[in-house]
């Protein structure tokens, strides 16, 4: 078998408000939550990804990334699959409803960032095999 994706993780400030971007907004199932027992806030929140990979939701106290245009040193995207155009057109008029416009876009993807600035894309172009 080959190695494949299991999770990637994203640091938050405010990891309840991104787990529900992420959940309501964008469409991913929560599988996971962890509680701060002394704040009483989401310390963790895991959201399934398919094919059995996970993207965990993190706490952290660091300020925010500086805001980097087009392609940056290591992981700087979060891009998410949708092959049904309906679907596709669907999740896209339901990130601009929640005020998360595209900020370009090619034929097959378009690229947003989430409310903690993070960039993320949905496409719907297949890979061949």
């Amino acid at each position: 078998m080959a190695v494949r994706l299991h999770h990637l993780a994203l640091g938050a400030r405010d990891v309840a408000a991104l787990a529900e971007f992420y959940r309501d907004v964008v469409g991913l199932a929560e599988l996971s939550r962890q509680l701060d027992q002394e704040a009483g806030v989401p310390s963790s929140v895991w959201l399934d990804l398919g094919a059995g990979a996970v993207l965990m939701i993190e706490s952290t106290t660091q300020p925010a990334r500086r805001r980097v245009e087009g392609r940056d040193a290591g992981l700087f995207l979060l891009a998410l699959c949708e092959k049904d155009e309906a679907a596709f057109d669907s999740r896209c008029k339901r990130l601009a409803m929640n005020g998360i416009l595209h900020e370009r876009a090619t034929r097959y993807t378009r690229y947003f960032r989430d409310p903690e600035g993070n960039p993320f894309a949905l496409s719907g172009y297949q890979f061949p095999v």
